[in-house]
């Protein structure tokens, strides 16, 4: 067991919803939604969460980005090696996260807000291979600074080297995630943010832009990085060009190059690094920059349900990138990880646990 985490991850604790995708079209339609995407609820979206337990099966699955990824990471150290921190409720779905937290081995450090407060919920909307999540994230975006204060939680960030920051989280808790990632980067240790959906470049580009200088690690899909190009006027530059670009906007802790890492689903991962030959805690991109790694072909029958996928993907690749191992390495762990998540239902990992180092 570890002896203090050695990874933070910050976000918003969320319950996820999960429809089926034989079900899922109909709520697409009914609701407006995208078929692959990630919103925050509006007023029109909020009926669907009792709409879809009422007339749908569904699947309850502990949820939120940065909690899948804390669990991912997890998978691939010691337990007890990765803490959480998020926001909820006093009630039976934070209870449900903690104890899946607990059983997964992450120290779970949540603020508890008082009731009427809820936990977060997201609806999962499966359709064919691909999910769309509407949040309402209630007692999430409560999160005050002021915890990251008390003892026990200033003693995990103080004892970590890594932090995680999911995208989401900037929608209401930017002063928060300055104040560890400012104090992080000075202390020369490795922050990560995840831009997690394509409305976080959107709409919340001040807070973005904001939290990027002490970023080390910057971790997106296609479609987030396209957002963030649109939003800043790049025109039609290619993936590579986007990847480029982030890794060389300025950085506070110049003596460490920026690695900027895009998924593009089944078909590759692209790496670029604001230096051609380091990169982050001791990764060494020794190719091309940006260099592109191929995805192991994963068969139809083997894909259950990919939500949680890209999630399951950062966390192992974090996890990997803790314990030292190389870039190639860590993206091979974080494309393991990614696929072994689409065979489950929900944002879940194979146990007994596989070793994917």
């Amino acid at each position: 067991m570890a002896a203090s985490p050695i990874v933070v991850c910050i976000g918003n604790p969320l319950l996820d919803i999960q429809v089926s995708a034989a079900q899922g079209p109909q709520f697409l339609e009914k609701y407006e939604l995208k078929s692959n995407d990630a919103i925050l609820a509006e007023d029109k979206h909020m009926p669907i969460y009792e709409d879809v337990v009422a007339n749908a099966e569904v699947t309850y699955v502990a949820g939120g980005a940065a909690q899948n990824a804390a669990r991912a990471a997890s998978y691939v150290l010691p337990a007890q090696s990765v803490a959480y921190i998020g926001s909820v409720g006093d009630d039976e779905l934070a209870k449900t996260l903690a104890s899946v937290n607990e059983t997964e081995g992450v120290v779970s450090a949540y603020e508890v807000q008082p009731a009427p407060a809820k936990t977060g919920a997201c609806a999962v909307i499966l359709s064919n291979h691909d999910r769309s999540l509407v949040t309402t994230l209630r007692a999430a975006e409560m999160f005050h600074p002021a915890h990251l204060a008390k003892a026990e939680v200033a003693s995990l960030i103080h004892g970590a080297k890594y932090f995680y920051i999911g995208g989401f989280f900037l929608t209401h808790g930017i002063e928060s995630a300055l104040e560890v990632a400012k104090a992080a980067s000075a202390a020369g240790k490795t922050v990560v943010l995840n831009l997690s959906a394509p409305f976080i470049a959107q709409f919340f580009k001040v807070q973005l832009e904001e939290l990027l200088p002490h970023v080390d690690i910057l971790i997106g899909n296609e479609s987030e990085a396209a957002a963030y190009a649109e939003a800043s006027g790049l025109g039609q530059a290619t993936l590579a060009e986007i990847a480029t670009t982030l890794a060389v906007l300025p950085k506070s802790n110049a003596s460490r190059p920026r690695v900027v890492v895009i998924t593009q689903g089944a078909d590759s991962t692209l790496v670029a690094s604001s230096s051609p030959s380091t990169s982050a805690a001791n990764l060494k991109p020794e190719d091309a920059n940006p260099k592109v790694y191929p995805v192991p072909k994963l068969a139809d029958d083997k894909i259950i349900d990919t939500n949680g996928a890209g999630d399951m993907f950062a966390g192992g690749f974090l996890g990997a990138v803790a314990q030292g191992k190389t870039l190639d390495e860590a993206i091979e762990v974080g494309h393991k990880l990614g696929q072994m998540c689409c065979g489950q239902i929900g944002p879940k990992l194979a146990f007994p646990k596989v070793n994917v180092l």
